[in-house]
C-alpha cells in the first residue's frame, strides 16, 4: 500500500506542474522565432536543376536565390531584383550580330542579350564543401573534405556530421555554371526542352556532355570545360545570356531556382563515393546562398529550414498596394529579412490531426480541407467567404487568392465527332453568338467542323461549373470564362470578359444559358434530343481520366447528370496515369480532364496550349487538344513577344473570341486558394507567384505560447477525482485487510 501511494502521488503532482502535456515541441523552443508548418509528401527533388513541383519550391524558394522574384506586396505581379543589382539590361542583335534599337520590330531580332549584374558580397550557407585546409602563404588551401575515404566516411549520414564548415562568396560563374547544369544528361531535365530553344547553343551542349559521359560514365562531369556559347561570364559579379530572337517571357525564368547560383565545388563534394549511398546528394541536401538553408532533412519525420547566417541582402518591402500600410504589412518595412530564425516542418499523412494541431496553436497556418470548411468558413449573401465566429474568437484570420492555374476538360480535335475530324477550323472571322446561344451558320464540308462546334457549345452550357466549384470545392474557385485566370496581364473582369456563347450578362452578373438553348445547338449538330439524326442511335461520348478513388466517383457521376441533361450518354474510361499520358500522346482520346499551372504571369503562358504549333499528336507539344486555327496561330505569334500593352490586350481580346466559339475546352474553373493563420502570424500576404515568402514572415512568439496554454490548458478535475477515488480504495483495502488481520 505504501509503494502505491509513494508512486501514484508525485505522478499526480508532476501532472500538475502547469507544463503542456500535448506539445509536440522542445519547451526549450518557447518564445523563439520558429514558424510551424507541416509538409504531406516527401520532395523528391531538391536539386534547382531537377525540381518543378510546387512542394519542392516550398523549400528550394527558401534556399536558392535567382536574379529576379516577385514584389511580395504589389498587382498585378511584378517582377524585381534579387540578387540582381538591377534589372537586367537587354541588347537586340541581328543576325549579323548588330546592335539594334530597343524598338526594332520582332523579324528583324535574331538575338537578345541580357547582361546580369550579381549584388557583391552575397555568401552561402555554411556548408562543409567550401571547408578549407591548410592554406598557403597565398592564402589558397584545398578543400578538407575533398578527397574522402570510406574510412573518412565512417559515421557520416548528415551533413551535421562533418565537423567544419566553410563558406564563400557566390560569383558569376556559379550562375552561369547552373546554366550548364540544365543541359547535364546525368541529371533529370524538366526544362531542357524548353530552354534548348532560347539559350544559343544549348542543344548542342547538351550533345556534347552526351558524348562525354559516353566516353567515361564513371568520370565527373566538370562543365567548365566545356563552353556554352550562349552564356559568358565577364567578370565576378557580371555575366551574359544570349538567347535566340525577342522572347520577354524569359525574364520569368530568371525568378525560379533554375537559375539560381550553384558552385562547382559542391557538386564535386557529392560526387565523391560513397556519398549517394548516404543521401548526400544535392536533391537531399541542396547549397543554397538564400536566407535559410536545410539544417535538417528527415523525410519521415521532419524538415528544418534555419537562418543562413550570411544573408545580409535584403530587405523587407517599403511600400506596397493601396490598403498595405493600414492592414499592418508595412509595419516591418526597412527591416533585414529573414524575419523568422527557423522554419519547422513536421510530416502530416491526414488531414485531421493537421486541423487539430492547427487549432491548438501547434501550427501557425493552414489549409481548410472539405471536411473541415463548414467549421473554419461561412460565406455571406453576397458570397464572400470569412471566418466563421468560432475562428474569429481565436483571432484566426482567412486569406484568399485565386491561384494562377485552370482546371479544364478537352475536347480531341482529331476526333470526328467532338472535333470535327479536321486540322483546323475556318480562318474566317467567328461571328457573333445569338442571344439564343446559336452558333453561326452550318458548314456542308464533308469534315463538317461547324456541327462538332456546336455539340461542344451545347455541351459547355449543359456542365454546370457553378454546381460544380459550390459542390466539390465548396465554393473555393471561379468559373472560366477562357483559359486566362484573373491577375494575368489579358483577363477581363465583368461584362467585357464573360463567355457569350455560354453565357448571358443578366443585372450585372453572367448568366449560364438555358439547357433549351443547349438543346438547340445540339439539335443544329445534328442530334436532335441526343440522337443522330441519320442512324437514330444515341449520341455517345467518352471521357478519359486518371479518377478512380472512391472521391471521384460523385465526381464523375455528377459529369454524367450533366451530360444526361440534354440527353447525351457519357462513358468514363478510367485508367492509370501512364496509359492515360499515352493515350494523350496518341490522340487517342475524345474529351480528357486536365489543368495548368502557371510557370510565370504571362497570357503567352496559357495561350500556347492551344497553339496548333504545340500539339501533342505529330509535334509532342503542351496542346492536348490538338487544338488548330490558322487565325488564332498568326494572332499567337504576333502576341507572343509583345510587351504589355493597350495594342497587345486588343491582340488577346480577338483571341479568346475565336477560343469561345471554337470550344476547345470547357473552360472549367479557377481554384481559389483559403489559408488560416493565427494573430500571432504577421505579414502574411496571398501570393501565389512568390513562392519565396517566408522570408517575409513574423511570428510573436510571446504571444503564441500564452494562447497555446490557454487552448490547451489540462484539466485537473478528472486526475483529482480519480486520486480520491484511489484514496478512498485503499482506506477500504487497508480496512478490509486489518479486519482479516484481527480475525486470525
Amino acid at each position: 500500500m505504501k509503494r502505491m501511494v509513494y508512486w501514484f502521488f508525485p505522478l499526480l503532482l508532476s501532472a500538475c506542474d502547469g507544463g503542456l502535456w500535448n506539445n509536440p515541441y522542445p519547451a526549450a523552443d518557447e518564445g523563439k522565432s520558429i514558424l510551424y508548418s507541416a509538409f504531406t509528401e516527401r520532395p523528391k527533388h531538391l536539386d534547382p536543376a531537377q525540381a518543378y513541383s510546387e512542394n519542392e519550391y516550398d523549400f528550394l524558394a527558401q534556399i536558392y536565390v535567382p536574379p529576379l522574384q516577385y514584389h511580395y506586396l504589389k498587382r498585378p505581379y511584378q517582377l524585381i531584383p534579387l540578387a540582381a543589382a538591377q534589372m537586367p539590361e537587354v541588347r537586340y542583335l541581328d543576325r549579323n550580330r548588330h546592335q539594334l534599337p530597343g524598338n526594332a520590330p520582332v523579324k528583324n531580332i535574331a538575338f537578345s542579350v541580357y547582361e546580369i549584374h550579381i549584388k557583391p558580397g552575397m555568401r552561402y550557407q555554411p556548408h562543409p564543401a567550401f571547408a578549407r585546409g591548410a592554406f598557403d602563404k597565398r592564402g589558397h588551401g584545398e578543400p578538407e573534405y575533398g578527397h574522402l575515404t570510406p574510412d573518412d566516411l565512417r559515421g557520416i549520414h548528415a551533413l551535421s556530421d562533418f565537423p567544419h564548415t566553410g563558406t564563400r562568396a557566390v560569383t558569376a560563374a556559379d550562375y552561369a555554371y547552373q546554366i550548364k547544369r540544365l543541359a547535364n544528361p546525368q541529371l533529370h531535365q524538366p526544362i531542357f526542352g524548353v530552354m534548348s530553344e532560347y539559350i544559343v547553343g544549348l542543344k548542342d551542349y547538351a550533345a556534347m556532355l552526351q558524348q562525354a559521359v559516353k566516353k567515361d560514365p564513371a568520370a565527373f562531369l566538370d562543365l567548365n570545360s566545356y563552353p556554352l556559347p550562349g552564356v559568358e561570364v565577364v567578370d565576378e559579379t557580371t555575366y551574359r545570356i544570349t538567347i535566340h530572337g525577342k522572347y520577354p517571357q524569359f525574364a520569368y525564368w530568371l525568378a525560379m531556382p533554375f537559375f539560381a547560383p550553384m558552385p562547382q565545388e559542391a557538386e564535386r563534394f557529392y560526387a565523391q563515393a560513397g556519398m549517394r549511398e548516404r543521401n548526400l546528394t544535392l536533391d537531399w541536401w541542396p547549397v543554397g546562398s538564400g536566407p535559410y538553408y536545410l539544417s535538417e532533412n528527415n523525410p519521415n519525420q521532419r524538415m528544418v529550414l534555419s537562418r543562413n547566417p550570411y544573408y545580409d541582402s535584403e530587405t523587407y518591402p517599403v511600400e506596397g498596394e493601396p490598403g498595405d500600410a493600414q492592414g499592418g504589412l508595412l509595419a516591418d518595412a526597412g527591416m533585414p529579412l529573414p524575419l523568422i530564425d527557423k522554419v519547422v516542418f513536421s510530416l502530416e499523412k491526414e488531414t485531421i490531426p493537421y486541423w487539430n494541431k492547427f487549432l491548438q496553436g501547434y501550427y501557425d497556418a493552414s489549409g481548410i480541407s472539405s471536411d473541415s470548411f463548414d467549421q473554419a468558413v461561412q460565406v455571406n449573401v453576397g458570397g464572400e467567404a470569412a471566418v466563421t465566429d468560432a475562428m474569429q474568437a481565436q483571432g484566426i484570420s482567412l486569406s484568399t487568392s485565386v491561384a494562377t492555374s485552370t482546371m479544364y476538360t478537352g475536347f480531341n480535335w482529331l476526333d470526328p465527332v467532338v472535333g470535327g475530324g479536321c486540322a483546323s477550323s475556318t480562318s474566317a472571322p467567328p461571328p457573333q453568338p445569338s442571344p439564343d446561344g446559336r452558333g453561326g451558320e452550318r458548314s456542308d464540308s464533308s469534315c463538317d467542323p461547324e456541327r462538332a462546334r456546336k455539340l461542344r457549345q451545347a455541351i459547355a452550357i449543359a456542365v454546370d461549373f457553378e454546381e460544380f466549384v459550390s459542390i466539390f470545392a465548396n465554393g473555393r474557385g471561379i468559373p472560366a470564362q477562357s483559359p486566362i485566370p484573373p491577375g494575368i496581364f489579358g483577363y477581363r473582369d465583368g461584362e467585357a470578359g464573360i463567355n457569350r456563347y455560354v453565357y448571358d450578362w443578366v443585372d450585372g452578373a453572367p448568366k449560364r444559358k438555358s439547357i433549351a438553348a443547349a438543346q438547340r445547338l445540339l439539335a443544329e449538330a445534328g442530334y436532335p434530343n441526343g440522337l443522330d439524326a441519320q442512324t437514330r442511335q444515341p449520341l455517345v461520348i467518352n471521357l478519359d481520366t486518371t479518377q478512380a478513388g472512391v472521391g471521384d466517383k460523385s465526381r464523375l457521376d455528377w459529369l454524367r447528370k450533366q451530360f444526361d441533361k440534354i440527353n447525351v450518354q457519357l462513358v468514363v474510361r478510367s485508367t492509370d496515369y501512364n496509359r492515360f499520358q499515352d493515350k494523350i500522346r496518341k490522340g487517342d482520346t475524345q474529351m480528357f480532364y486536365w489543368g495548368w499551372n502557371a510557370d510565370y504571369p504571362d497570357p503567352e503562358n496559357f495561350l500556347f496550349l492551344l497553339s496548333g504549333a504545340q500539339a501533342k499528336v505529330g509535334k509532342d507539344g503542351e496542346n492536348a487538344s490538338n487544338y488548330s486555327n490558322p487565325e488564332f496561330d498568326g494572332l499567337f505569334a504576333q502576341m507572343k513577344n509583345m510587351e504589355n500593352s493597350p495594342a497587345r490586350q486588343d491582340i488577346v481580346d480577338r483571341m479568346l473570341e475565336i477560343l469561345r466559339r471554337d470550344s476547345p475546352w470547357l473552360w472549367g474553373f479557377h481554384p481559389k486558394n483559403y489559408v488560416l493563420r493565427h494573430g500571432w502570424l504577421r505579414n502574411v500576404k496571398a501570393n501565389v507567384m512568390a513562392n519565396n515568402k517566408l522570408k517575409y514572415w513574423r511570428v510573436d512568439a510571446g504571444q503564441r505560447d500564452v494562447l497555446r496554454r490557454e487552448w490547451n490548458h489540462p484539466a485537473y478535475w478528472p486526475l483529482w477525482l480519480g486520486a480520491g477515488a484511489s484514496l478512498l480504495f485503499c482506506v477500504w483495502m487497508w480496512r478490509v485487510l486489518r479486519r482479516r488481520e484481527e480475525a486470525k
